[in-house]
């Protein structure tokens, strides 16, 4: 499937709508990595195509350099999931984001914080890149 502006604004709620799911059934204050068990069945049970825990590729030089980056989700390759648990998001967990989606050349992503009490209102930030601007908007 070819994705527009339109089509990852949708897939980017569908996501979004995923995680509140599983944070209201868990609520905040666990570890990052049931959230992301959770929500890998969430996402499946809602047929949303993704892979986790993807490589993330490093070419330095024109050299493929082998790295221990590892992004949470890629969904539908088009869309960067980061998952935390964290007291509050940082500018360094934008960073690795914002980095992740250029490696991938992805153009947008989503960094999810489950430790707080809403997900929608305090627990999300989507961001985009420059490659967002190449897709159609249709």
């Amino acid at each position: 499937m070819k994705h527009t502006q339109k089509s990852l604004d949708e897939l980017t709620y569908q996501v979004l709508g995923a995680a509140i799911e599983v944070h209201k059934f868990l609520g905040p204050g666990l570890l990052e990595s049931v959230y992301q068990k959770c929500l890998f069945t969430e996402l499946r049970y809602q047929s949303i195509e993704f892979q986790t825990e993807l490589s993330i590729p490093i070419i330095y030089r024109d050299q493929k350099v082998e790295t221990l980056l590892r992004c949470d989700f890629l969904v539908e390759e088009i869309l960067v999931l980061e998952l935390k648990s964290v007291s509050e998001i940082l500018p360094l967990h934008q960073a690795q984001l914002m980095n992740y989606m250029n490696l991938l050349k992805v153009p947008k992503g989503i960094l999810i914080n489950f430790n707080v009490i809403n997900l929608f209102k305090q627990g999300q930030k989507t961001y985009i890149n420059k490659h967002f601007d190449k897709l159609d908007q249709f």
